[in-house]
């Protein structure tokens, strides 16, 4: 999967997207990762993209025209179809479903907003598929992107090693209708720690009676701590 991200502070992204696991993504192939810098695309001397808002409102907002060079320019980069998609408080909320089907595609292109927002037009005239990391306001859309990029890379075939990891995690894992749970707990080494001991049933040996133990953690921590996971209404 390709991966080019429209910003205006590509030092704020590029130390993460070497880091860990999307870092050891690249290294093996799976995805790579292409930061662009917005402001190459200005045709002023200042490098401008910003600019006061009609209406009087406070802030700056981000222009037209360095956007859409930008995203038309990158674009052309790779003869794979992008899929656009810009980081913005007021798009629809990231889930694990719309993850899924990101994971699918062979080519994203993230668009870090900043400042007060973008100049609805150009907005319109790109049309991406607008997406919030959750209900909060954020200076920017980097570290956005990055949680979106996560979230994505690791479910590419291969990333994480075991086939099962993924589908274990909270938010994939299902119950017997079909309902995203939360993981249950984990334990490792010692079995013993400070007078709290590993659940019997964990070093019993017996696969199933594990697999049904994981099972009720996961339903009950999902009831206790998700219950709207379970609503019949819930996100599939």
């Amino acid at each position: 999967m390709r991966i080019d991200i429209l910003t205006l502070f590509p030092d704020a992204l590029a130390g993460t997207l070497a880091s860990s696991m999307i870092g050891r993504a690249a290294a093996g192939g799976f995805a790579s990762y292409h930061l662009h810098n917005v402001r190459d695309w200005a045709r002023d001397k200042h490098r401008t993209v910003d600019d006061r808002p009609f209406g009087g409102e406070p802030g700056m907002v981000m222009t037209c025209q360095p956007l859409h060079d930008a995203v038309t320019a990158v674009e052309a980069l790779d003869d794979r179809p992008a899929t656009r998609i810009l980081l913005s408080p007021q798009g629809e909320r990231l889930g694990q479903s719309r993850v899924e089907s990101l994971a699918t595609h062979d080519r994203l292109l993230l668009i870090a907003g900043h400042y007060e927002g973008v100049d609805e037009r150009v907005i319109e005239e790109i049309d991406p598929l607008e997406l919030s990391v959750g209900d909060y306001v954020l200076s920017g859309g980097e570290v956005p992107a990055l949680v979106l990029i996560d979230a994505v890379v690791r479910l590419l075939p291969g990333v994480l090693g075991h086939a099962d990891s993924a589908r274990q995690d909270s938010f994939s894992a299902r119950g017997s209708q079909g309902r995203r749970l939360l993981e249950g707990p984990h334990y490792t080494r010692p079995r013993d720690w400070n007078g709290r001991l590993v659940p019997d049933v964990l070093v019993s040996g017996d696969h199933e009676a594990v697999r049904q133990w994981r099972m009720r953690m996961m339903l009950d921590r999902t009831r206790r701590r998700r219950p709207d996971l379970l609503e019949p209404d819930a996100e599939n």
